[in-house]
């Protein structure tokens, strides 16, 4: 009876502590299961991802790479606390469990460290961006002035350079999305400097073809009219002069012919002595005198 009445009190101290180590396993194992459920194990990767030139601080990375090698590479833990298991077993998991949570505590404060800092340098580079696209958007306001083909693209890149002005907060996405839309009045204007660009340059070539056209058609002109010119200069017409006969008026009448040059015995001309016989007395042989 002493005997049979011990092992009962054994067994129900024993089962006490089972049942004591069973509710301690499962309280042990609750806030682990919450730390590493799926979507937290989804974050956790995501800022084990992270490299250290995509946040503001990079011993964040660097907390992170260490945090998560202490629990074994993130790979989802599995604590069981099963009433068939033992008392010891089950004290043993919950000392795990317990283990497993703290770690686990740690790489969730770097992972949110790690996205924090991506997060601000993200918004950081947006306002850098969307600064240098305004500096560009203005730039090209004042050098687009008289060249674009429609005024109304500098208009709309002034608004939205207006527009990008009132952007504040801590939110990227505001930042990018001004410097979008700066970027595509941005667009807008240079089309339309091309447009006019080219207008202008076929403006030209028409300027210059039909300059070119009236010069060709001009020199034809004076080619046309010099030649009517010499041809007229080079016709000339031949006159007899006039004469009296004797008293009466104005006939014409042929100029007296030359003498003719002696014949010499042989019948040819003795040219010498015709000169000399009819070559005025100022005039000598042998030179140029003019007759008549």
């Amino acid at each position: 009876m002493v005997v049979i009445a011990g092992l009962v009190g054994w067994s129900v101290v024993e089962n006490r502590r089972h049942d004591s180590a069973l509710e301690s396993c499962n309280q042990a194992v609750k806030p682990l299961q919450e730390k590493t459920g799926p979507a937290r194990m989804a974050r956790y990767r995501e800022a084990f991802g992270v490299k250290g030139d995509q946040v503001k601080d990079a011993k964040t990375v660097a907390n992170m790479s260490s945090s998560a090698k202490a629990v074994g590479g993130l790979k989802q833990p599995t604590v069981a606390c099963k009433a068939p298991m033992s008392t010891v077993d089950l004290n043993a998991e919950a000392g795990r469990a317990r283990k497993l949570d703290g770690e686990y505590a740690a790489v969730s404060k770097a992972a949110r460290a790690v996205l924090e800092s991506k997060d601000a340098k993200t918004l950081e580079d947006a306002e850098t961006a969307l600064n240098t696209k305004k500096d560009e958007a203005s730039k090209l306001l004042g050098d687009s002035d008289g060249k674009v083909a429609d005024n109304a693209t500098r208009d709309n890149l002034q608004q939205a350079i207006d527009q990008a002005g009132q952007v504040k907060g801590d939110e990227a996405k505001a930042y990018h999305d001004a410097a979008g839309s700066l970027q595509a009045a941005i667009d807008q204007v240079n089309v339309s400097m091309q447009a006019k660009s080219q207008a202008d340059q076929q403006a030209a070539a028409q300027a210059a073809q039909a300059s070119q056209q009236s010069a060709q058609k001009q020199g034809t002109t004076q080619r046309r009219s010099t030649t009517t010119n010499s041809g007229r200069k080079g016709y000339t017409q031949s006159r007899r002069p006039s004469g009296n006969r004797g008293g009466g008026g104005g006939g014409s009448s042929q100029a007296p012919a030359a003498p003719s040059a002696p014949q010499g015995g042989n019948g040819s001309t003795d040219w010498h002595q015709w000169v000399d016989q009819t070559t005025p007395s100022k005039c000598h042989p042998g030179e140029f005198c003019p007759i008549g």
